[in-house]
């Protein structure tokens, strides 16, 4: 089959690599319908994620139909098409009995393109299949499906809900990306007062508009001061890091109210100051957290009834072969308009719609 394999910072190639196989009892085999690319994967591609080694198949992200099962799986069989979390659960030790799948200690968490090989290939292996794909009705389309795998459990668990947003809440989401216009919409299910996206690009800023931002601000001209205007000198109630960045989670710490909170999502390659000079005295609260992907059956649900936008920010689309393509357009988002990049497409698909250039 082919793949996309990391070969080192700054080197990928679409290539053959040997067909998965069973494993153990509880894997089963994918034939993979759509999948897209995150910024994490950029993270690996630029050397930020060390245990990333050559070799491996990227991608965590996908949705595809089953084609084989061990003999301990149950909750699929072969013909199933299913979604395919980006966390994978064992079930049996302390972390995930306590529902945090993402800190799993029995061979799961995230280990899909990052400790064995990923879903950015023809076929996958996944394990722990019990818990760790969902059967899909057959109303949900792969380009909107795929966002369940990653961005939207993302952006609600480690943002939404670890940022504790509640009714009436002023709520500041600083960086736009896939991730960050997720964070505008779920955060929209708890009816906060007030939304403000901040971001440098401008399509990206009118993106959030389009999914609820109330204000917008651009990153290059004095985003601290709208804040400030916009919540009479007291600060945001929630402010959602989205970016990963030094400089943006900085900023995220200078726009919370006191008593406030700071949920980071973003994936950081590099150190970040922590200003508890300034910070002890606020009674601030700093969340961190990989997803869990606890919420993803009931942000299934929501996509299935339209509560949720879906194929809304998917971009761009590409053949599954045009990988490499894909890549480099989602990499150069500031000059493409990249938000979501999917490659393949729903089975009601003949060819993937070409790229467009935005």
């Amino acid at each position: 089959m082919k793949a996309l394999v990391f070969e080192g910072p700054g080197q990928t190639a679409w290539q053959d690599v040997p067909d998965p196989a069973i494993k153990d009892a509880a894997d089963a085999i994918v034939r993979i319908e759509a999948v897209t690319i995150c910024g994490t994967d950029l993270h690996i591609v630029k050397g930020d994620v060390p245990e990333v080694t050559p070799g491996r198949v990227l991608g965590h992200e996908a949705v595809g139909s089953v084609v084989e099962t061990g003999g301990d799986v149950r909750s699929v069989r072969p013909g199933d098409r299913v979604l395919i979390s980006c966390i994978s659960s064992c079930g049996r030790c302390r972390f995930c009995r306590e529902r945090h799948y993402g800190l799993c200690r029995g061979g799961g968490g995230w280990v899909l393109g990052h400790t064995i090989d990923g879903t950015q290939a023809e076929y996958v292996r996944v394990p722990f299949a019990d818990l760790s794909v969902h059967p899909l009705p057959g109303a949900v389309d792969g380009p909107d499906a795929v966002l369940l795998a990653d961005v939207f459990p993302t952006a609600y668990e480690v943002g939404v809900l670890n940022g504790n947003v509640r009714p009436g809440d002023t709520v500041t989401v600083v960086g736009t990306g896939p991730v960050g216009l997720a964070a505008i919409a779920t955060a929209r299910l708890y009816s906060p007062g007030r939304i403000i996206a901040v971001d440098l690009d401008a399509s990206r800023l009118a993106a959030a508009r389009d999914l609820g931002a109330d204000a917008t601000a651009s990153a290059r001209e004095e985003p601290e001061r709208l804040v400030e205007d916009l919540t009479g000198g007291l600060g945001a109630d929630v402010v959602i890091e989205a970016v990963g960045a030094p400089e943006t989670f900085e900023m995220c710490t200078r726009m919370v109210r006191p008593g406030g909170r700071v949920a980071n999502i973003g994936v950081h390659g590099r150190p970040a100051t922590l200003h508890l000079e300034d910070l002890w005295i606020k009674d601030v609260t700093i969340t961190t957290g990989l997803v869990d992907t606890h919420s993803t059956p009931m942000l299934l649900r929501m996509m299935t009834a339209g509560r949720l936008p879906g194929a809304a920010m998917v971009t761009h689309r590409f053949e599954l072969d045009r990988m490499e393509e894909a890549y480099d357009v989602f990499s150069r988002a500031a000059d493409t308009g990249a938000l979501k990049v999917v490659l393949g497409g729903s089975r009601h698909d003949i060819v993937a719609v070409a790229p467009q250039e935005q």
